[in-house]
């Protein structure tokens, strides 16, 4: 695999999803009949993917998929948006990943997610595209992965000098000086709290604390932190200033994958040279259009309409 010189590399997981439509979640041990079905491409590491490439970025996924059907859909579903798929490789008699999604009438979901070839992409594979993450303008991964390889990544990067994104989720046991070189680390509230930020604070605290906390860790915890808060929007900090977007109110469809489509838009404005501010002003805005949307890759908006929701033009 040749990743292209200023490329936004993820490496990442990838799924494919079986999501059930409900009215509601059933209770332990009830049973309940779906009113809906589909099978689509999924992971954070392909859904993060998709989403910066639809957002502009030019984007090498770095994926194990198995030699099931499974992962013949996840090939066409990803030539599809038009990615290129050099760097996704088969793992011979293990399957591709699978999420069992459930999406409530609510918008929220459940998610259960079996690693299958995910597994793959261990530190070895790392080390083997060093040169490469090198050339990258941006290398982005997720909690999705082993820990040793998230470690190993942060690790190569740093060295290279590359700007390292995590999206920590979900939680992970990654070591401090991985934390340490996130330029931001993303996470959501829950995930805040499984690394140290904001644990006493309660579940409505306002945009105005969070920003606070997120400031708060940087330096200690990472060099920059965007901290995501579902419908209320998102906060930023960094050394050079701290941000509270607000999320436009909305009807919410459906959830799934909004999280992934606001880091992946964020990760492609960072990777083109935006400042933090903005790309968390741009990936605000795509979240809120992909929760308008049933499923999680199409529902990410094109980059117009993106840019014309945060009131931005190219």
């Amino acid at each position: 695999m040749a990743v292209g010189a200023g490329a936004l590399v993820v490496v990442g997981s990838l799924n494919v999803d079986s999501t059930s439509y409900v009215a509601a979640f059933p209770e332990p041990g009830e049973t309940v009949t779906a009113h809906g079905f589909a099978v689509a491409l999924g992971g954070k590491g392909s859904n993060q993917a998709v989403a910066a490439h639809v957002a502009g970025a030019a984007v090498e996924l770095v994926a194990r998929i198995g030699d099931d059907t499974s992962g013949d859909f996840a090939l066409a579903a990803l030539s599809r948006f038009g990615l290129p798929l050099g760097a996704i490789e088969r793992v011979p008699d293990v399957p591709t990943g699978v999420a069992q999604i459930t999406v409530a009438d609510s918008g929220e979901n459940t998610v259960i997610v079996t690693p299958g070839a995910n597994a793959a992409l261990t530190p070895v594979v790392v080390d083997a595209e060093r040169e490469h993450l090198a050339g990258a303008s941006l290398v982005l991964t997720q909690g999705e992965l082993p820990v040793a390889t998230i470690d190993r990544l942060a690790e190569v990067a740093s060295a290279a000098r590359v700007r390292f994104v995590l999206n920590l989720a979900p939680p992970a046991p990654v070591s401090p000086s991985t934390l340490a070189v996130c330029d931001p680390l993303v996470v959501n509230e829950h995930e805040a709290r499984a690394v140290g930020v904001g644990t006493d604070v309660p579940a409505e605290a306002s945009l105005d604390t969070w920003s606070s906390l997120a400031a708060d860790a940087v330096g200690r915890l990472a060099r920059s932190v965007v901290i995501t808060l579902g419908a209320a929007g998102a906060v930023a900090a960094s050394a050079d200033g701290t941000w509270a977007v607000a999320a436009p109110k909305v009807d919410a469809v459906d959830s799934t994958g909004a999280g992934d489509g606001f880091t992946g838009t964020l990760a492609a404005f960072l990777a083109e040279g935006r400042p933090l501010d903005e790309a968390v002003r741009v990936a605000v805005a795509a979240g809120s259009l992909a929760v308008q949307a049933r499923g999680t890759v199409d529902s990410y908006a094109p980059r117009a309409a993106v840019l014309a929701a945060a009131g931005l033009i190219d």
